[in-house]
């Protein structure tokens, strides 16, 4: 027996390649069954006893990471996994961000105490975070692409009217992170129709990392896709 309550037995189970793995979270988003999540940025099998083994997440990985593998697991448990959908709710904003990707609709204006009046964000999708947002969206169809480095939205005091509206958003720190961008990045520009790409990065020397990694991905995608670079100072002024 196993901690989850049900027998081991030898069955076609996933396998996740964490080192493949690019966070994207398409797989979390196709798996019916919730046996897969994400944890510290990769995916996860999350319990035994949720995978079917009928693979539905492997043809949603950009990267490959997903495969079979057999090997003692416990057996699918259709009752627990029913169970659990039963008591799901609409997911809050602060569950994982990976697997909840969303457009969001604004209002025309603000109610009081809501967040955004007198300045309301421009902000049209969920996830922001690149390592979060999947590679494939509705929301990227003939897109303006916003890739900003996290600072500059913190620097530039209307950073939502200048940057962000009509765009949609991916954000990052190329010094805190340790994710090369430039796959995730060539692999939303190769799969989607992207009109153009704005880097808004802030003028310390780490923000380079972000800027080189929108030029490789470009050149990886193999699109002719117009862009441009904005440099942000830590005063908050554009300096080019």
């Amino acid at each position: 027996m196993n901690s989850q309550g049900n027998s081991d037995v030898i069955r076609k189970i996933i396998n996740i390649d964490e080192e493949k793995c690019n966070g994207c979270g398409a797989c979390a988003a196709a798996c019916h069954e919730g046996a897969i999540g994400m944890v510290d940025g990769r995916a996860k099998l999350l319990r035994d006893d949720y995978c079917d083994g009928l693979g539905d997440c492997l043809p949603s990985c950009p990267t490959g990471a997903i495969t079979f593998t057999e090997r003692e697991a416990a057996a699918y448990d259709a009752e627990a996994v029913a169970a659990k959908k039963a008591k799901e709710t609409e997911p809050l904003a602060c569950g994982c961000a990976g697997t909840h990707s969303r457009s969001i609709e604004r209002k025309p204006s603000p109610a009081a105490g809501e967040c955004g009046v007198g300045a309301p964000s421009r902000l049209s999708q969920w996830p922001v975070q690149i390592r979060l947002v999947p590679v494939k969206a509705p929301y990227f169809s003939n897109a303006r692409l916003l890739v900003a480095a996290d600072c500059t939205a913190f620097a530039c005091g209307d950073f939502h009217e200048r940057f962000i509206k009509n765009h949609i958003v991916l954000v990052g720190c190329p010094k805190l992170d340790s994710t090369d961008y430039a796959e995730k990045l060539a692999a939303i520009l190769k799969n989607n129709e992207i009109k153009s790409v704005t880097v808004a990065r802030m003028e310390v020397p780490c923000c380079g990392g972000l800027e080189n990694a929108v030029k490789n991905a470009l050149i990886a995608s193999g699109k002719m896709i117009p862009w441009q670079v904005v440099i942000v100072s830590t005063e908050g002024e554009i300096l080019d």
